[in-house]
């Protein structure tokens, strides 16, 4: 009996993509990477605007925005692949979007979040408890969480190991994996840079 069919996820903080520049170098980024998903995070798209992402190849867009250029997630679905979106949930300020459905008739549910500086282990603590009843043992978890997870998640800051017990205790609860740490237990993190911004490239599954 054949194998499911691999499917690849990829994550990038952009830092705004207002610029149609940036547009088409993020584009051609994703073009080149060819990944079956795309998540990014920090687009700064209005509502309004996000008809202005087009890329060849990923016409399955959903977006979480505001009218306000600011925040903003988004997640693209590579047309090769057979998807069927049965539920989508979204953050009012754009921080995060939940999909749940089937990706090649294997069920799938993925959370593109963004966690806002300075409140990262509060927002985190609060919105992974909202979506509590939405995550399941298929569910992937990406993003720019803006808190580390352990002392290898951050080497030029001091870590605040409060922050670090809570978040890790919800992620526990939800029994969420860091899969990159599990897999890559003494390195670093790695960083994606994208000319005019980097993003640690991490990924939480159910």
């Amino acid at each position: 009996m054949p194998g499911s069919p691999q499917m690849t996820i990829i994550t990038l903080n952009v830092n705004g993509m207002n610029s149609p520049i940036k547009r088409r170098r993020i584009a051609e980024w994703i073009r080149i990477q060819n990944p079956t998903i795309c998540c990014l995070q920090e687009t700064h798209m209005r509502r309004v605007d996000t008809h202005k992402v087009r890329i060849k190849g990923w016409s399955k867009t959903f977006w979480a925005s505001t009218d306000r250029k600011k925040a903003g997630v988004v997640i693209m679905i590579s047309d090769k692949a057979n998807a069927k979106i049965d539920l989508i949930k979204r953050d009012r300020e754009g921080n995060y979007i939940l999909l749940k459905g089937t990706l090649d008739n294997e069920e799938i549910s993925l959370i593109n979040m963004y966690a806002p500086n300075n409140i990262a282990p509060k927002f985190l603590m609060e919105k992974l408890e909202e979506l509590k009843e939405e995550i399941d043992n298929k569910t992937i978890l990406v993003g720019d969480l803006n808190q580390p997870l352990s002392n290898l998640d951050k080497s030029n800051q001091k870590i605040n190991k409060k922050e670090v017990k809570e978040v890790n205790e919800i992620l526990e609860k939800l029994e969420l994996i860091d899969i990159w740490r599990k897999i890559n237990r003494d390195k670093k993190e790695v960083w994606v840079s994208l000319e005019s911004g980097s993003c640690p490239w991490k990924g939480y599954f159910a």
